[in-house]
């Protein structure tokens, strides 16, 4: 070592203040880039083996340190599609190899970026500003469930949702102990009973087990209203069940229920259809034995046949508590059918699902978006774009980060202008003094060489 070491030192160090000066480039020029992960400069020495007492200061070496594991700023979006991660995990997503037929064929390597800004393309894709393709594994639509364990590039259609026909109705409520009927009359003890003897047939459920349309105004002045709910046929066509409780007897306490089956019957024609279920409460209130469901066959309404529906009431579903207003207070009323819809939107949920919505009210999830994280996600190898491409050094990647999916949103670079601004003044004086030494060093050869003349 010696002068020479001393220009070559300095040179090294001019190159790792280039080197430095290029991050911090990169960095500013990036600072608006969605997703972007700033890259810092590490710095080493290179000391020359010698003794302790005669050891050199030595050279020095650059790397990159990646800082893939620190998080930029959220920020919230207008568009739905967009997504931010809070915490750790990448995306997983893919690039498009080639067109064939106008639709994209993927070249089948799983890349990973943090750039959350996806809106559809032509064909349904969901692809960031920067063309890569998100990945996620399917869901059914029906159950919720995930098809499967590999995620697949996320497409959605402009198709409708098909209807769902009504299965089953889950309906809970209390029925008035004393039900003030039309005809119910205090002073008139079981005036508040349906009396088989004013219909022309026996509507109950010993008996014919319907009200005929002829004998309708009898049978709504000895009954109350039980609630309405819309069901659906297997294409999607609407009707209203209309239901109606009716007390047929005070000892023991028994219910009859009722759905209204044509509303413009008349003559023995059926108006008023019975389930077919005798409900017997005990002196608590308390249905003896417990009904936790009814099936009722073939339903039909004005003319719309929706099938066998199932009538769930759950244990102690049905309850006869006294009630002043003397009605039925219904605690649960749904149905699980539906008509088709039009999709209308797609966001993306708290889970992290893709939900689509359609324009019949329905919102259903067609993708569960996983995240990837590594034993080292530092050491990924940084590709155009904002992706990451796995190396050896980073592990391979495994499903199930524990970040959080943000709909709406989308991360920042995790450049600081500041802190960029004030490492490009370090590496300015370290590159001015380093062009020092060389012109000193340049000083002393001059002089060394000046001694022989």
């Amino acid at each position: 070592m010696g002068i020479y070491g001393a220009l070559a030192t300095a040179v090294a160090g001019l190159k790792a203040q280039s080197f430095a000066l290029e991050h911090i480039s990169g960095n500013i020029a990036n600072s608006q880039t969605i997703g972007f992960k700033r890259t810092e400069t590490s710095f080493a020495d290179l000391v020359p083996a010698s003794p302790y007492y005669k050891q050199l200061a030595g050279s020095v070496q650059v790397s990159t340190r990646a800082t893939n594991n620190i998080q930029g700023d959220l920020r919230s979006v207008e568009t739905p599609t967009f997504m931010g991660i809070n915490g750790n995990g990448f995306f997983m997503v893919e690039r498009r190899a080639d067109v064939a037929d106008g639709k994209p064929v993927f070249e089948g390597v799983d890349y990973f970026t943090r750039r959350g800004d996806f809106e559809f393309d032509r064909n349904g894709y969901l692809v960031n500003g920067a063309g890569y393709y998100l990945k996620a594994i399917r869901v059914d639509p029906q159950t919720g469930n995930l098809v499967g364990s590999q995620p697949e590039p996320v497409q959605i259609t402009n198709d409708f949702l098909p209807a769902k026909q009504t299965t089953s109705i889950n309906l809970r409520a209390n029925l008035a102990a004393y039900p003030k009927t039309t005809d119910a009359d205090p002073a008139i003890p079981g005036s508040e009973l349906l009396n088989p003897a004013s219909y022309n047939n026996d509507p109950r459920a010993s008996g014919d087990g319907f009200v005929q349309g002829q004998d309708v105004d009898d049978f709504l002045n000895q009954s109350i209203a039980g609630g309405a709910v819309t069901v659906y046929d297997s294409t999607g066509n609407a009707v209203n069940i209309q239901m109606r409780w009716a007390k047929i007897s005070s000892s023991p306490d028994t219910w009859n229920l009722f759905y209204q089956t044509n509303s413009s019957a008349t003559g023995t024609a059926p108006a008023w259809q019975n389930v077919g279920q005798d409900y017997v409460f005990n002196a608590s209130g308390q249905l003896d034995p417990d009904i936790p469901s009814v099936n009722i066959a073939n339903v039909t309404v004005n003319g719309v046949s929706v099938g066998d529906i199932m009538l769930n009431h759950g244990t102690n579903g049905i309850t006869q508590f006294a009630d002043s207003n003397g009605n039925v207070q219904v605690t649960e009323l749904v149905q699980n059918g539906y008509a088709a819809g039009e999709l209308v939107g797609v966001s993306i949920s708290a889970a992290g699902r893709i939900v689509a919505s359609y324009t019949n009210g329905r919102t259903v999830d067609l993708y569960e978006v996983r995240l990837a994280s590594f034993n080292a996600e530092n050491k990924l190898q940084k590709l155009d774009g904002g992706a990451f491409a796995v190396t050896q050094d980073s592990g391979p990647a495994m499903l199930g980060a524990q970040g959080n999916i943000i709909g709406a949103a989308i991360e920042s670079s995790n450049t600081d202008i500041a802190d960029e601004f004030t490492k490009l003044i370090v590496t300015q004086q370290a590159y001015a003094a380093g062009t020092r030494i060389v012109t000193t060093s340049n000083e002393m050869l001059q002089e060394a060489l000046n001694m022989i003349r």
